[in-house]
C-alpha cells in the first residue's frame, strides 16, 4: 500500500513545482499533496490527505467522467484537460489537468497522479479583452441567488423578452450577458444602450439607425443598435427611462418585429432578442401613466428580480475574495486575503451601490494596500468613520460568528438536513461538514 509516510521525502521535491500535485491510491485517498495544490484549491495539506480525490476538487467530471480514472483504467495519459473545480471559499476556477498511472519500483500499478494548473489569470485576462462573461462570474451561494442561477438555462434558451429588475448596481448587465452567452444567439453580438444616457433625438436615431438626408447632418447611412445586434441580443437597460414616443416604436418592434429606420420609407426586419432592465418601480410608472401598459406586458414576459447586496451579506466573503483574485490578476499584484478586522467593517456596511460599490472599495484597498493583506487602513475613510461612531467591535461579531449564525439558520430551515442545507449554501457537503466542524455546530 501506498502510504503518506513513504510519500513525506518527496514532499521538497512536490513543493518545489509551480504546477499542483496530487497522487491518490487505489482507493482514491489522497496520498500526497504539494502547495502549490494548496494554493490553487484553497484545502490544507493535512485535511486533502486521506481525503477522496472529489471531496476536494469538487468538480463536474468528478461525478460522471473523471479524468484520473479514465487513465487507471485504460493506461492512456491525459494531457491539458480544461475542467472547473470549487475551491473551498465556494468560487469556481479553471484548471488545466494531466494525469497519469502511478507504478512502484516492480512497475505494479499503485495508483494515479495528477497535475493541474490554474487558469483563473488567463481567463480574468481574456475576458478584459473580450469582454465576455458567463453566469459563472456572478458569484454568489445566497438561495436567492441560486435559484435564480437555477433557471438561466432555460431561460436562456427561450427567445422570450426578459426584464431585469433591481437596484443600481446589482449586476444586471452582467446577467444579461450570462443569458445571453447561454443562449443559442452566444454567436451573435451582445449590444448594450443605456436608455437614460441619451437625449430623445440621439435615442431615436442610436436604436433604429437613420438614411442620408433624414436630418441635416445625415450625410451617409448609419446603422443603428437594432441592426448592430442582428441575430443577436440587444440589452436596453434603464428601459423606465424611455420617450413614450421611443415606446410606441419599441412596442412594434416586439409586435411585429420590424423597425423604420429614420428617413427610411422600408421596414426592416429585427431578429433580435430583447434583454430589457430598470432599478425603478416599473409598474408604479404604469399605473401613473409615466409607461405604456402593453409595452410592461410585453416585455414582462420573464421577469428576473436581482436582490441588493444587504439582503445577500453571506456572498460578501466569497465577493471580496473574487474581487482580491480579479484585481491581482488584472493589475499584477499579489494581495493574498483581507484582515477579520477589514472584512468585519466590509460586514457591517449597508452598500447603498451594491456590488459595484463593494468592487470600488477593493480597488481603492489595492491602491493603499502595498503589503499581502488588506487592512481596515486600506478602506475608504467613510467606511472605517463609520464604523468607529456605531461601536461595532470586530470581537462582538467576527466574520466566523456570523458565518455560524447563518449556516445554523440554514440547518433550522432545512430540519437539519446537511444534504439540503449544502445545496442551499451552494456548497459540497463534505465542505460543509468541515464548516460545522470548526465553527463548532453540533445537531
Amino acid at each position: 500500500m501506498y502510504k503518506q509516510n513513504q510519500n513525506s521525502r518527496f514532499d521538497p521535491i512536490l513543493d518545489s513545482i509551480a504546477d499542483g500535485v496530487f497522487t491518490v491510491d487505489k482507493d482514491w485517498n489522497i496520498t500526497s499533496f504539494n502547495k502549490a495544490a494548496e494554493k490553487i484549491t484553497g484545502v490544507p495539506r493535512d485535511v486533502a490527505i486521506g481525503s477522496k480525490c472529489w471531496e476536494v476538487f469538487h468538480a463536474e467530471v468528478c461525478e460522471r467522467d473523471c479524468l484520473l480514472k479514465k487513465t487507471i483504467k485504460n493506461g492512456k495519459p491525459c494531457v491539458n484537460k480544461i475542467i472547473r473545480i470549487v475551491r473551498k471559499s465556494g468560487i469556481t476556477a479553471p484548471i488545466s489537468v494531466s494525469t497519469a498511472i502511478l507504478n512502484d519500483e516492480s512497475g505494479t500499478m499503485i495508483g494515479g497522479v495528477e497535475t493541474f494548473r490554474d487558469l483563473s489569470e488567463i481567463e480574468e485576462l481574456r475576458k478584459e479583452l473580450t469582454g465576455r462573461n458567463t453566469h459563472y462570474d456572478m458569484v454568489s451561494r445566497n438561495h436567492l441567488m441560486l435559484n435564480i442561477f437555477n433557471t438561466l438555462e432555460p431561460i436562456a434558451q427561450s427567445n422570450s423578452p426578459v426584464l431585469i429588475l433591481g437596484e443600481s448596481g446589482t449586476g444586471k448587465e452582467l446577467l444579461a450577458k450570462a443569458i445571453h452567452n447561454l443562449s443559442n444567439r452566444i454567436t451573435c453580438p451582445f449590444v448594450a444602450v443605456n436608455c437614460g444616457a441619451l437625449p430623445e433625438n440621439l435615442l431615436e436615431s442610436e436604436l433604429f439607425g437613420y438614411k442620408k438626408g433624414a436630418f441635416t447632418d445625415a450625410k451617409s447611412d448609419k446603422p443603428g443598435r437594432f441592426d448592430r445586434a442582428k441575430g443577436g441580443t440587444l440589452f436596453l437597460d434603464e428601459i423606465g427611462d424611455l420617450p413614450k414616443q421611443i415606446q410606441v416604436k419599441l412596442l412594434r418592434v416586439l409586435q411585429e418585429h420590424v423597425y423604420e429606420p429614420l428617413g427610411s420609407t422600408e421596414v426592416v426586419h429585427a431578429d433580435v432578442r430583447i434583454i430589457a432592465a430598470t432599478n425603478r418601480d416599473i409598474r408604479k410608472m404604469v399605473e401613473n401613466g409615466e409607461f405604456r401598459q402593453d409595452l410592461f406586458y410585453r416585455i414582462h414576459v420573464m421577469p428576473i428580480t436581482l436582490p441588493p447586496l444587504r439582503k445577500r451579506t453571506d456572498d460578501i466573503p466569497i465577493l471580496v475574495e473574487h474581487f482580491i483574485s480579479h484585481f491581482n490578476s488584472i493589475h499584477k499584484r499579489s494581495i493574498e486575503a483581507i484582515s477579520p478586522e477589514a472584512m468585519s467593517v466590509l460586514m457591517h456596511h449597508n452598500y447603498p451601490g451594491n456590488i459595484r460599490e463593494l468592487e470600488n472599495i477593493l480597488q481603492h484597498a489595492f491602491v493603499l494596500c502595498q503589503g499581502v493583506i488588506i487592512q481596515p487602513q486600506h478602506l475608504p475613510e467613510y467606511l472605517t468613520s463609520k464604523q468607529l461612531e456605531t461601536n461595532n467591535s470586530v470581537d462582538e461579531d467576527s466574520v466566523e460568528e456570523f458565518e455560524k449564525r447563518k449556516i445554523v439558520a440554514v440547518l433550522e430551515r432545512n430540519r437539519f438536513s446537511r444534504a439540503k442545507t449544502a445545496q442551499e449554501l451552494g456548497i459540497h457537503a463534505a465542505t460543509l461538514w468541515r464548516k460545522m466542524k470548526k465553527l463548532g455546530i453540533k445537531l
